[in-house]
Parts: structure tokens; C-alpha cells; sequence
């Protein structure tokens, strides 16, 4: 049976391989669902409810992965895109958690009608790859700022705007602890190493009287408090506009980017086999459709996907074990309310500082490409927010290509983006 749906023999592996390739991408990326219920619990969500959206639209994408596209790539709510719906869309513009829903659901649906139509592509191809690189780096010192935060490392000030935590709290002494045993173990190519970092701060903190230990199983959650909680009608405020289309556009890159690279690193596009690409690309689309309606963030595939290929990954087998795991995970409840913000924290600053790696291919020897690039990623922290980010960027790499006499080398899907960020600024700036 595993033959026939997933061509073992053809990809040259075997059911071993692709089961232990599964277990090594999903305890790369395990570390979601301790990290998702917090970030989306600030919003006003339950935590627990969280929790279990996160392990089925993870599982319930990774399925859909595995069966219609045969590909070994896990798919879980993606980072950056859950700190733009907690701390932009609805800390910042004030939204509501269920019209943040709403917009995710939308986003889905369009992103769906992107990828049927051959639209994807064309965006895709349509962007510069400096601003490509830019986003990625610009979420990246985004997920910093808050994971600084969170640890107790940076606070408000009043003079300065940021200013030093108290270096001495437990909190920030755990969290830059547990950024090091991160560090550290993935250095040495221990397997899961964001995810001990996680627990062994977490555990830290338990022996140290400063979180109280809730047990590790007992039968899942309740899914209420956030299923089907989706305010669509909402989401349809002219002030959504900008929010869908950040969705959208970092959906675009993001999944498409770790689609591609992954499956060219597995061998996945060549000698025909490129024809599945187009599978894959609907898999993740649904993925975040389904998520919406469960409640969480944006679904996406996982980068973490590298280390079951590494592995030895070739099929949707390896994706199918991520799949059943992050369903065993569901029992997993009590562990994961017991972890603290600052036990995450050093994950997500871990995930920040590779992200900013995507820096090096920007061709900074070009003023057009590079100040836009650098407005992209410098906009997102500062202004605490992806969307300022990606309008900045955008709207600085249209207007420098057309006034330094090179505006044939700006795609029309560059242009339509820079247009629609700029009609938001000026038509919409209180929205």
C-alpha cells in the first residue's frame, strides 16, 4: 500500500528512511505549538484552543502534502505571519482576533484563486529578488524586536523609545541561557534543538519556582473557543486591505520559496518530476483555508523540512509521520500550557538571526535595489509592522527605478503592489 500511493521504490527509499526522515523534520519543528498559543494568546484567544488549531492545521496540512502532492514537507502555522496577526493586526490596528480570522480566511481563499489561475507566478516573478531577500530579513528583526521583549531584555523607554531590561530578572537570565543551548546544539547538529532549548528553559524555570508545572498528557483541549470563530464580514473593512495583502504577498514568497528550495535540495524538480511543484503549491493554499476556520494564523510550509530530507526524505511517507505526530502531540496539552513567553523567547530569536542570512543576496553594489531592500527590513521592527515594511519597500523600489531613468526594469506586478501600498497611505491612513 505504501508502494502504491507514494512510489517508494521510484525516489529510491525506503518506508524506514522515510519514517525516521519524518521524525526529524517534525522535532525540528515541534517547537510550534509551544510558541503559536503564545504568541496568538496576547491577543485575547484561548491558549488551549490554540494549541489544538495549531496541531491539526498542521497535521490536517501536512496531509493533504503527503496525499495529493507526495511531497516530504511538514506544514504548521508559520512564524512571522502569527506576530503579524497577533501583534500588528490586532495589537496594533486594534482589530479583533476574529476579524484577524476573517482576513486570514480571505487570504486563503485568494491565495487558492492564485495558484489555479497561474497568478502566483506571475507575482513570484514579478518581484525583485532584493525584496524577496528583504522580507525575509525584515520579519526576521520583527520576530527579534518581540523576542526581546518578551524575554524582559528590551523595554520602553520614554527617552530613548527602547532601552536594557534588567539583565539580572530569572526571566532574561533563562531566556538568553536557552538562546545559547540553541545555538549551540544546532551547531552541533543535534536534532530539536530549538525544542530542548525550549523545555530545558522551561524545566529551569519550574525548579526555580518561577512557573508552575501543569503535567505532560491528558486528552485534548476544547476547539470552541476558536473554531469557526472567523468574523469574515469584518475582515471586508477597507482597513483589511492592506492587512489581506501582506497576507497574501508573504504567503506567496514564503511558502513558494521553502516549497522550491526544499524540493530541488530533495531532487523533487528534476526529470519530470517538477509537475508535482504545482500540487504542492495548492496543498499549502488549502492549508491556510483550513487554518482559518480551525483558528490560527496563516499555514505554511516549513523551512525545518530540509532536516527530513537531509535525513533521507523523498516522499509524502515523510509527511504523513509529521502528520500523525503533531495528532499525537494534540495530548500533549498540560506541557504545553506550562510554558512561560520567556521559555520561547530565545526560539524566536533564534529563528530571527538566520532569517537575516537572506541579506547576503541582496546586490547592494545597486543604490535602487539595496535602499529599498534595507527601507523593507529596517520598516518592519521599527515600525512594528510586516505592512509598513513591505509598503516601504515597494513603494522606495518603484519610485527609485522610475526616477533614476530605469523604470522598464520594474515588473508590472511591482508596480500594481507599489500602487495599491501607496492609495492605502494616502486614502487610507487612519484605517
Amino acid at each position: 500500500m505504501l508502494e502504491s500511493l507514494f512510489k517508494l521504490r521510484e525516489h529510491n527509499t525506503t518506508a524506514r528512511t522515510e519514517v525516521l526522515a519524518g521524525l526529524t523534520t517534525f522535532l525540528t519543528m515541534a517547537y510550534i505549538i509551544f510558541v503559536n498559543p503564545t504568541i496568538l494568546g496576547t491577543t485575547g484567544m484561548d491558549k488551549n484552543a490554540v494549541f489544538v488549531a495549531t496541531c491539526l492545521a498542521a497535521a490536517i496540512g501536512t496531509f493533504v502534502m503527503a496525499f495529493v502532492a507526495n511531497y516530504p514537507i511538514g506544514m504548521a502555522p508559520g512564524m512571522g505571519l502569527n506576530a503579524f496577526f497577533a501583534f500588528t493586526v490586532v495589537g496594533a490596528m486594534g482589530y479583533t482576533w476574529q476579524q484577524a480570522l476573517g482576513a486570514v480566511f480571505i487570504s486563503g481563499c485568494i491565495f487558492i484563486l492564485l495558484t489555479v489561475t497561474g497568478v502566483r507566478s506571475w507575482l513570484i516573478s514579478g518581484v525583485p529578488k532584493s525584496l524577496r531577500c528583504s522580507i525575509a530579513a525584515g520579519i526576521g528583526l520583527f520576530l527579534g524586536i518581540i523576542a526581546l521583549g518578551n524575554a524582559g531584555i528590551v523595554v520602553a523607554n520614554p527617552a530613548t523609545k527602547v532601552g536594557m531590561g534588567n539583565l539580572h530578572a530569572p526571566q532574561a537570565m533563562l531566556a538568553i541561557l536557552g538562546f545559547f543551548v540553541i545555538a549551540a546544539l544546532d551547531a552541533l547538529k543535534v536534532r530539536g534543538a530549538i525544542l530542548i532549548g525550549i523545555v530545558a528553559v522551561t524545566v529551569l524555570s519550574m525548579a526555580l519556582g518561577l512557573n508552575q508545572f501543569a503535567g505532560v498528557f491528558s486528552m485534548p483541549p476544547s476547539l470552541a473557543p476558536t473554531f469557526l470563530q472567523l468574523d469574515i464580514l469584518g475582515a471586508l473593512h477597507t482597513g483589511f486591505l492592506q492587512v489581506i495583502l501582506v497576507l497574501v504577498l508573504v504567503e506567496v514568497f514564503d511558502a513558494t520559496g521553502t516549497l522550491m528550495g526544499v524540493a530541488r535540495r530533495a531532487g523533487l524538480l528534476e526529470g519530470g518530476r517538477e509537475k508535482r511543484l504545482g500540487r504542492a503549491l495548492f496543498a499549502d493554499s488549502t492549508a491556510i483555508f483550513v487554518g482559518s476556520l480551525l483558528g490560527t494564523s496563516s499555514t505554511t510550509a516549513y523551512i525545518e523540512s530540509a532536516s527530513g530530507v537531509q535525513a533521507g526524505g523523498r516522499t509524502g511517507l515523510t509527511a504523513l509521520t509529521i502528520g500523525v505526530l503533531f495528532l499525537f502531540a494534540l495530548f500533549l496539552a498540560p506541557l504545553a500550557g506550562s510554558v512561560p513567553a520567556y521559555a520561547t523567547a530565545p526560539a524566536l530569536l533564534y529563528v530571527a538571526c538566520l532569517m537575516l542570512h537572506e541579506l547576503v543576496d541582496v546586490d547592494w553594489n545597486d543604490v535602487t535595489e539595496a535602499i529599498p531592500a534595507a527601507l523593507t527590513a529596517v520598516a518592519m521592527p521599527f515600525t512594528y509592522s510586516i505592512a509598513n515594511g513591505l509598503g516601504f519597500g515597494f513603494i522606495a523600489y518603484a519610485a527609485l527605478k522610475l526616477l533614476s531613468g530605469r523604470a522598464r526594469e520594474v515588473h508590472p506586478a511591482a508596480w500594481t503592489i507599489a500602487a495599491l501600498f501607496l492609495i492605502r497611505y494616502v486614502f487610507f491612513a487612519g484605517e
